[in-house]
């Protein structure tokens, strides 16, 4: 979000939420453009908003050239609740001269009762066409449950894994293999809370 989207946004905010008067609803919008050190030009722009009860949020995106031909996408947002809740988000893309690119992005979530979900993922293209990727997600409820899984991908093969917990302390682990052209494999497993094996469902 760094430089200009993250400076955009921090006005956004201070302009919406510095009113005195705690039920005070609002919105406003920025956008700017330069020229930056790169030899491109990087643009921008973020609004931000406050509800009647206190929820408030903000969204930002910026695009960056400069001067080999590559492009540099950003956005982000970020919102809390009346009732506690929280979440944020952001993304980065690079479009790269030769053809490649990278690209990252990850949300964070937490629920007014304690409840947390978190993700983050990346994927590369190299300039031969050939990719890589992969994401991780983890959510925990407030009643004790957990969720993780993992994705880890590449040329037309990959492997996916999760493991999840109940309230009640039953878990679940499974993963699915797959590649290109040979299909799809699975295997799970599933344990009471004192560790005895039971049927998945």
């Amino acid at each position: 979000m760094k430089p200009m989207t993250t400076m955009m946004m921090a006005g956004a905010i201070a302009l919406v939420l510095g009113a005195t008067d705690a039920s005070a609803a609002g919105r406003v919008k920025v956008r700017g453009a330069h020229e930056n050190a790169e030899g491109g030009v990087t643009a921008g722009q973020a609004s931000a908003w406050r509800g009647p009860e206190g929820g408030a949020g903000v969204h930002g995106r910026s695009i960056s050239t400069d001067g080999a031909g590559d492009v540099t996408a950003r956005r982000g947002s970020a919102a809390v609740g009346p009732d506690g809740g929280a979440y944020k988000r952001g993304a980065r893309t690079t479009y790269n001269a030769d053809g490649s690119l990278q690209h990252d992005a990850g949300f964070k979530a937490v629920g007014p009762n304690g409840s947390t979900a978190q993700s983050r993922g990346s994927f590369t293209r190299n300039a031969d066409g050939t990719y890589s990727g992969e994401r991780n997600t983890e959510a925990h409820g407030a009643n004790g449950g957990a969720y993780d899984a993992n994705t880890q991908y590449a040329n037309g093969s990959g492997t996916h894994t999760t493991t999840a917990t109940g309230a009640n302390g039953n878990t679940y682990d499974g993963e699915t293999s797959w590649t290109r052209g040979d299909g799809v494999t699975h295997s799970a497993s599933c344990h009471d809370a004192a560790g005895n094996a039971i049927e998945c469902h």
